[in-house]
């Protein structure tokens, strides 16, 4: 990348890197090696998930005391996951930005969620090496934990998951599993559209879609959940 484009993403970023190589090899794919082992994004991404883990975790060991250690590793799963970084790899327009190869060019590489969830993580590998860990904390802070944390109530943190919360609370009821249909797959490969059912005791429960079927099926566990605790016309 040229300068200006380089300096433009370093103020979205919020750092300015002392070595500008950390920056360009966290935006490489793999497709875009040549020849060099070291490269490309995949070592820096590897050191960046770590750092993700150690903050987020810190994160939320001191900002719930009273939670034990099941709880802050549910609440970790649901704070980190690849949905949240691709999610704010998006916020910061990384796939404008990535290096990859023809292939990748062709098929929708810039705004697959994996390649952006890597680059992202790559990228605090990258700040990391460049500045140490208090301004990796400073940038995943910004642009993932708190906005994540701002749009996920407590309560909601400590749950597992959304399949688990509906099965917790159907099995406390004595009323038997959830069934999840997938009803639709539709979309060229790198947008493909899931839609899912989830049904139980013959009675379908909620619908929803997602970019994944696991996507799909969580959403559609949130809804149904909703409609079971929230009936239509009842207050909350």
């Amino acid at each position: 990348m040229d300068e200006e484009e380089r300096r433009e993403l370093e103020r979205i970023l919020g750092h300015r890197f002392l070595d500008p190589g950390h920056l360009d090899c966290a935006l490489t794919h793999r497709s875009h090696r040549q020849g060099a082992v070291d490269l490309d994004n995949e070592r820096l991404e590897f050191l960046g998930d770590r750092v993700l883990g150690l903050i987020a975790s810190e994160t939320l060991f001191t900002g719930f005391p009273d939670w034990d250690a099941g709880k802050l590793s549910k609440g970790l799963a649901r704070l980190v996951n690849a949905t949240s970084i691709y999610t704010a790899a998006q916020r910061l327009d990384l796939g404008r930005h990535l290096r990859i190869g023809p292939g990748e060019e062709k098929t929708g590489g810039r705004e697959k969620k994996r390649l952006l969830a890597d680059a992202y993580e790559a990228i605090t590998g990258a700040i990391y090496q460049d500045a140490g860990l208090a301004a990796a904390s400073d940038f995943l802070l910004r642009t993932l934990i708190q906005p994540a944390l701002a749009s996920e109530a407590p309560e909601g943190l400590e749950r597992a998951d959304h399949k688990s919360a509906l099965q917790e609370w159907l099995q406390q009821r004595g009323l038997g599993a959830v069934v999840y249909r997938l009803r639709s797959a539709s979309g060229p490969e790198h947008r493909k559209q899931f839609s899912v059912e989830v049904w139980h005791q013959g009675r379908c429960l909620a619908d929803s879609e997602g970019s994944s079927k696991k996507e799909a099926e969580q959403s559609a566990a949130r809804l149904a959940l909703e409609g079971l605790t929230h009936p239509a016309g009842t207050p909350e």
